[in-house]
């Protein structure tokens, strides 16, 4: 979970989630505050897809994090979900899609899917996306709130996505939330060639947002961001 600035990256905490503002009232007020949000933390601090950033304005970020916390919906950080996991922010949301060079007839695997707010981004911009969520009550959440607000191209399921979705394999893109030590392999073996993926690898303050990319059969691997995510558990804990 972090914030650019132009030079320099800071990491920021999962510490501090209370709002300081009023929360909108109107779909019209939030959407004056996505405009905001696209205006002075995407485009400002880098993102240039128009496609992400129109999605990234038109996504309901609100309907995405829990009641309490609704205020600081489009604020530039992290927010808590429950069960010790978080929302990503907004600039990483869309600093991780627009890595992906995701084309609409794409087909793509999440890792984490939280409470479904990325899984919808990228939903907007791609034929298929398959997420997985290890914890099921979030899991299941996510997908009744996928399928209320339309997202039918948004496949869920629970359970671990260390070995990710073998049975709708292979994908042209894969984007991981949570960190393994390290790239697990199941992962690369479904990403399909020409595909890129997406993931932080790493413990603590030593995590790195890495990009792949299979060309040949080959992977060409580097490190593009410092970052903070929640560790990736089940098997890859074992690793």
């Amino acid at each position: 979970m972090m914030r650019r600035f132009p030079g320099w990256l800071i990491v920021l905490g999962l510490a501090v989630f209370t709002g300081c503002h009023k929360t909108p009232t109107s779909s019209n007020e939030y959407a004056k505050e996505r405009q905001k949000m696209v205006a002075e933390q995407l485009r400002s601090h880098g993102v240039s897809d128009e496609r992400v950033l129109k999605v990234m304005e038109k996504v309901p970020r609100e309907e995405f994090v829990p009641e309490n916390v609704r205020a600081d919906a489009y604020a530039d950080k992290a927010l808590p979900i429950g069960h010790d996991q978080t929302i990503s922010q907004p600039f990483i949301v869309a600093f991780m899609t627009e890595q992906l060079r995701p084309k609409p007839t794409d087909r793509v695997l999440e890792v984490g899917t939280g409470s479904g707010y990325q899984a919808a981004v990228l939903a907007e911009l791609v034929k298929d996306v398959y997420t997985i969520e290890i914890i099921d009550s979030l899991g299941k959440d996510a997908s009744a709130r996928l399928a209320r607000l339309g997202y039918s191209n948004a496949h869920v399921r629970v359970g671990d996505g260390f070995g990710g979705w073998p049975e709708v394999a292979p994908f042209d893109a894969i984007l991981v939330t949570c960190a393994p030590n390290q790239v697990p392999a199941p992962l690369t073996q479904q990403l399909k060639d020409g595909g890129r993926m997406i993931i932080p690898v790493g413990t603590g303050i030593d995590q790195q947002l890495h990009l792949l990319e299979k060309r040949n059969g080959q992977l060409a691997e580097r490190a593009i961001l410092p970052v903070r995510f929640v560790q990736m558990t089940g098997e890859a804990a074992k690793k």
